[in-house]
């Protein structure tokens, strides 16, 4: 996977118009779809792709800079060609596929094999080379599966089977992302491009400067809430670390956080918001595509559980600043809270809107429409962020862009997730962890640790070279059979999964949000990358809660959910602390010892135990209250 942005052409003439002119086409298509009603699967999907692969053509080059290039080859132009071919072959042949399974005809499998090749160089010219050689590794242990080790070998499928569950069934590049890209993520992502041309962003920044720019490490907090607010919706870390940490790593540096951790702090927060409602990425609504629930489940499901990684993301700043004896942002910089309020309260009502919208049930396409329609409305609230024809334009092809980095993975995803269940490889990766677990232990508890181990580091290494979404997609694919067998819970299972699909864009040596940060702060993005890892650390630690404790995603009594909460809040506070060596001041031997059971204790919720944990945490505030300095 790329480590920075590809540029893309600056189109002109009629390139630029083409462009254009599909963008909306684009736009109008699928809310017309999400307001008025579904389009047969064929043209819903088929039309996808047919926008996502032209406008990837006409924007990136082949090769070499895209300033170099700036309109079309005839490289270009002949995968253009190409690529309405597929596209429109597989409209206008969707029944006859059907009619016609398992007798394909030549026409069938040589245009497979031609939307295999497209989808490998689209997903080739925004990503790189990382996913593209993963797709064709899946393929060859497709074709040569009786010739690798026993251990992970199956009776192999002609070539003719591998193109067919690739392309002609709905497993494909025409499956389950597309499905989901198509339906409701290009929508969100088209909401945030208006939200942004709306001028909301300026009310995100100061919001959180009214509220905690004055504390200790006052900066600091302002990236994070910022991150939380502008990341909800934006549904990427990256995009979420360029947009505010222009802003608040500046700021950070001003207020005297070392340029490695002012870098560190905004992609540590900025992960968050992949999980925060009301936007949490394409992951969320594939999630709740695959579970067969409602989105505004997946929403509440994962509420609690994105404000206590906030939580612990704010408390290590905390303590970080009481360690360091920072101060926060001087008082004449700071707005006040009730002309912010004043001027800009208006600037949440397409939050507010989306939100609503999906609690009471109505679709998230739905609720991305208005929401999308009160963006337009709200600007007219200030003279200079007026939304008219020429911005409303301009906000589709910013949206249509930022819909490709995502857009591009389609159709090499697919033909994996076709792939891995063409050979089953989940099920032999569920039964070979299953049996080596239990060789190396009998504690269940153990077992199930050293395969989260597993999990994390399966997409720590797949997410080196995909997207977030791709890592997630491929990791549920073949994990969720040894996550079931071990006895976690469906639901657990996909929030193990989409944290831990997180973890590349925080843990080195990728973390491309850590890099942006690095950049934007002029430190070294390794240093930045490990700090940001020691921020996030509740990353990690979350999919272990999610798969002992199911309280936490709302799965149980009430009693049992709010005990679960209390306790993993408190639980929060001592790990944090354990985590910083402060707590009111700094933390002593003797004290720091003490936080280690007190923080196992309140991770694993009983009334019992989180009232132990409680009183003893309790008893340590007072004590370092009392003395003032550590025994």
């Amino acid at each position: 996977m790329r480590t920075n942005p590809i540029s893309h052409r600056r189109l002109s003439g009629f390139w630029k118009w083409l462009s254009v002119l599909i963008s909306i086409a684009m736009v109008l298509f699928y809310f017309y779809s999400a307001v008025v009603g579904t389009f047969p699967i064929q043209y819903h999907r088929g039309f996808y792709l047919l926008f996502t692969f032209i406008l990837i053509f006409l924007y990136y080059p082949l090769k070499g800079r895209a300033e170099d290039r700036p309109n079309p080859t005839i490289t270009d132009i002949l995968l253009l060609m190409a690529t309405v071919i597929i596209c429109f072959y597989w409209i206008i042949q969707f029944s006859g596929f059907g009619e016609r399974f398992g007798i394909e005809t030549e026409r069938d499998v040589i245009i497979g094999v031609m939307a295999i090749i497209v989808s490998m160089e689209a997903a080739r010219r925004i990503l790189g080379w990382g996913l593209v050689l993963l797709c064709i590794l899946f393929c060859v242990y497709a074709y040569f599966g009786a010739e690798v080790p026993e251990i992970v070998s199956h009776h192999g499928f002609t070539a003719n089977e591998i193109i067919v569950e690739s392309f002609i069934s709905t497993n494909g590049m025409f499956g389950i992302l597309s499905h989901v890209l198509s339906s409701y993520v290009i929508l969100f992502v088209f909401f945030g491009a208006f939200y942004h041309k709306s001028g909301a962003i300026r009310f995100l920044l100061d919001l959180p400067m009214a509220l905690v720019g004055r504390s200790s490490g006052g900066a600091a907090k302002v990236a994070i809430l910022t991150s939380a607010l502008f990341g909800s919706i934006s549904g990427s870390a990256t995009l979420n670390t360029v947009s505010s940490g222009t802003f608040t790593i500046p700021l950070m540096k001003k207020s005297g956080f070392k340029p490695h951790v002012a870098g560190a702090i905004e992609p540590a927060a900025s992960i968050g918001g992949m999980f925060l409602p009301p936007v949490m990425g394409a992951g969320g609504f594939i999630m709740a595509e695959m579970l067969e629930i409602p989105y505004s489940r997946i929403m509440a499901i994962s509420l609690f559980p994105a404000l206590v990684y906030f939580l612990s993301v704010f408390l290590m700043i905390h303590f970080e600043a009481g360690k360091n004896n920072l101060k926060g942002i001087a008082d004449d910089e700071v707005p006040g809270i009730l002309s912010v309020l004043r001027s800009g309260w208006y600037r949440c009502l397409p939050l507010a809107v989306i939100t609503v919208l999906m609690v009471r049930g109505n679709s998230p396409g739905f609720a991305a429409f208005c929401a999308t329609l009160t963006c337009i409305l709200v600007s007219w609230g200030s003279r200079g962020t007026r939304m008219g024809f020429r911005e409303i334009a301009e906000a589709i092809v910013t949206g249509s862009r930022q819909t490709l980095i995502v857009g591009a993975t389609v159709g090499v995803v697919g033909i994996i997730v076709g792939m891995i269940e063409l050979t089953g490889i989940g099920i032999l990766i569920s039964d070979l962890m299953i049996t080596l677990s239990g060789t190396m232990t009998a504690s269940l508890i153990i077992r199930l640790l050293i395969i989260l181990l597993f999990v994390a580091v399966l997409s720590l290494a797949l997410g080196l070279g995909l997207p977030v979404t791709a890592t997630y997609l491929i990791t549920i694919v073949l994990v969720a059979p040894l996550l079931l067998e071990i006895g976690v819970a469906l639901v657990a299972t996909h929030m193990v999964v989409y944290w831990f699909s997180q973890d590349s864009s925080i843990t080195p040596p990728l973390s491309i949000p850590s890099t942006a940060g690095a950049t934007i702060a002029g430190a070294d993005p390794w240093k930045t990358g490990w700090t940001a890892f020691k921020f996030a650390k509740l990353l990690y630690l979350m999919p272990v809660l999610f798969s002992l404790v199911p309280g936490l995603l709302l799965d149980g009594s009430i009693e049992q959910v709010v005990v679960s909460f209390v306790s993993c809040i408190l639980g929060t506070v001592a790990f944090t602390s354990l985590s910083q060596f402060f707590l009111i001041r700094r933390v002593g031997i003797g004290e720091w010892i003490l936080l280690v059971p007190m923080t196992i204790l309140l991770y694993w919720p009983t009334l019992t135990t989180t009232g132990i944990g409680a009183v003893l945490l309790l008893m340590l505030v007072f004590k370092q209250l009392k003395n003032g300095t550590p025994t």
